[in-house]
């Protein structure tokens, strides 16, 4: 399968790349810094772009067979790269043909009822709404592009490789839930649905188990 991965060089895209080539997709890995990547695989290629920049993205996305978005940013939400470039990308992929992505959220973008998200409710982390707001409006985007979307709605990222023990759960936290995920267990989830098509135009809650 030929996957472009965006966000490619921070702990979640690099794991994305590094199990998608184990598991011999052709990928091409998207970023501002991408030729710092070590990886040499003939089914890698390497493109250097920003996600502001529309013929870039739409490049980087021509002849894919999925997006896989791990775009990060600031955790203060200022610099809107998580919705503006989950809005180009999603702009590109229509330009181009391309149908499926598979992006990471957070964790306040789950449900708390069937009518709140878990970010607005009153025990929500003042701190955490900023970016929470910044992957609401990402997920707003999606949720009404008409693509085959899967919003992965994370909870605290570790720095750590798959273990394959983790728990997931449709639009809902999964319970009991550690508010944890390892960043190899988030990629290697991504790609599990990227082959399954579990959980197509919906939210996943993930935890560590």
């Amino acid at each position: 399968m030929r996957i472009t991965v965006f966000g490619a060089t921070g702990q979640v895209g690099m794991e994305i790349t590094r199990q998608a080539l184990w598991r011999k997709h052709d990928v091409t890995a998207f970023g501002r810094n991408v030729f710092d990547v070590k990886t040499e695989d003939e089914h890698l290629h390497l493109f250097k772009g920003t996600l502001f920049d529309e013929a870039a993205v739409f490049e980087a996305v021509k002849g894919a067979d999925a997006v896989l978005s791990a775009i990060g940013g600031a955790f203060d939400g200022s610099d809107k790269a998580r919705s503006l470039g989950i809005k180009n990308i999603i702009a590109q992929m229509k330009k181009a043909g391309v149908h499926r992505i598979i992006a990471i959220g957070g964790l306040g973008i789950l449900n708390a009822d069937e009518h709140t998200l878990l970010i607005d409710t009153p025990s929500y982390p003042a701190a955490f709404i900023p970016v929470g707001n910044e992957h609401r409006k990402a997920y707003e985007y999606l949720k009404d592009s008409g693509l085959d979307w899967t919003f992965v709605c994370s909870p605290n990222i570790m720095n750590d490789g798959p273990t394959g023990n983790y728990i997931t759960s449709k639009d809902y936290p999964p319970q009991p839930n550690q508010f944890q995920i390892n960043a190899g267990d988030l990629a290697q989830f991504m790609l599990n649905e990227l082959e399954q098509n579990e959980f197509l135009k919906a939210r996943v809650g993930i935890s560590s188990q």
